[in-house]
């Protein structure tokens, strides 16, 4: 095997307390001995507390600064009975949605003082499961959730009396836990409003999974303006399936070699209408001449000059932030705090695949 060059250097020698921080990770009682005081004086003068003389703290500090001494962070969290760690749980890390979520509850974590673990399910309701347990034998003060589904019993059955949990994007109804998400039936509504009022009909409706409360939301919203414009749902062109790029892609394939496609579809978030868009456009069809779609969420991809998809934006980052700062208060302030529940209004984006 081909070998580096070696290089000779010469370095200043280092002092004895120096050599010492080299070779092993520095406690108190390292430093105590050197200082020739207490094990408590040296935690004392560490975490500025009375009890020590200014003469002596300085000296110890000097000491302590001098042997790289790094507090243990994990036998100051066993006796606080805190890590200052959180738990992110999210169900698909490759959809651009969910980094801007996750970027927001990092940023605010850590202006908070936390630090943030991140797990990805795939949409998989064990894996949520798999990973809420780690999190706590990993000792994370709370948890933001946004869980695959609005079914979340046996994940609320596994963290009560463990830890604070606080959902992000999607949420149960009826859950007694903090939440922060968008007015999904409000966005489904404005989202078809815009078709109807440019002409569309019929309109189809290709979401994520059955059962899942933020889509579910979307499909009212989706019913409730075909209602309010006296408009009947076309059910055969309702499907929930998953939220797949190439699941979208495949089914409106089938919808146009069968011959049965609406006008437009409303897409349950950006990633599906992105392979409605691909698969319609690969049989020859025109966005939005034969075909108009409307996405949601707003991911980065949405406004590229080749794609400019009308969507329902939704503000990610300050979903993330949000989520953290609900969290963290609740942990500060346990008696103080109502459980706080924050529902954010969608915003249109009119582009040109609508």
């Amino acid at each position: 095997m081909h070998q580096l060059p070696t290089e000779r250097v010469f370095c200043r020698r280092t002092s004895t307390f120096e050599e010492n921080a080299s070779l092993m990770n520095v406690t108190i009682k390292d430093i105590a001995k050197m200082a020739n005081v207490s094990y408590a004086s040296v935690s004392r003068a560490l975490n500025g507390k009375e009890g020590v003389s200014q003469a002596t703290k300085t000296r110890i500090l000097a000491i302590a600064q001098e042997m790289n001494y790094q507090p243990n962070e994990i036998a100051r969290g066993l006796v606080k009975k805190q890590t200052l760690t959180l738990g992110l749980i999210i169900p698909d890390i490759t959809n651009p949605f969910y980094p801007f979520l996750a970027r927001g509850a990092e940023e605010r974590a850590n202006q908070a003082g936390y630090n943030l673990f991140l797990c990805n399910t795939n949409y998989q309701i064990e894996n949520e499961i798999k990973y809420i347990q780690i999190l706590i034998e990993k000792r994370v003060d709370g948890l933001i959730i946004s869980p695959s589904s609005s079914q979340t019993e046996r994940l609320e059955e596994k963290v009560r009396n463990a830890l604070p949990i606080v959902y992000v994007s999607n949420a149960p109804q009826q859950t007694q836990n903090g939440f922060v998400v968008s007015n999904n039936t409000y966005g489904g509504f404005i989202a078809t409003k815009h078709l109807i009022e440019s002409g569309y009909d019929p309109i189809g409706f290709i979401g994520g999974f059955q059962g899942a409360g933020m889509v579910e939301d979307r499909l009212q919203g989706f019913r409730d303006a075909h209602r309010a414009y006296g408009m009947e749902v076309r059910e055969d062109f309702v499907y929930l399936k998953d939220y797949h790029q190439e699941t979208a892609y495949h089914l409106i394939q089938e919808m146009i070699r069968s011959r049965q496609i609406p006008k437009a579809i409303v897409a349950g978030n950006d990633i599906l209408a992105l392979g409605i868009m691909e698969g319609a456009k690969n049989l020859g069809f025109s966005i939005p001449a034969d075909l108009a779609v409307v996405g949601f969420d707003d991911i980065p991809l949405a406004s590229m000059e080749e794609i400019q998809l009308t969507t329902v934006k939704q503000p990610q980052y300050e979903m993330g932030s949000m989520s953290v700062d609900i969290l963290v208060r609740l942990l500060e302030n346990p008696a103080d705090l109502k459980t706080k529940k924050v529902i954010l209004d969608p915003q249109l984006i009119v582009r040109k695949t609508a």
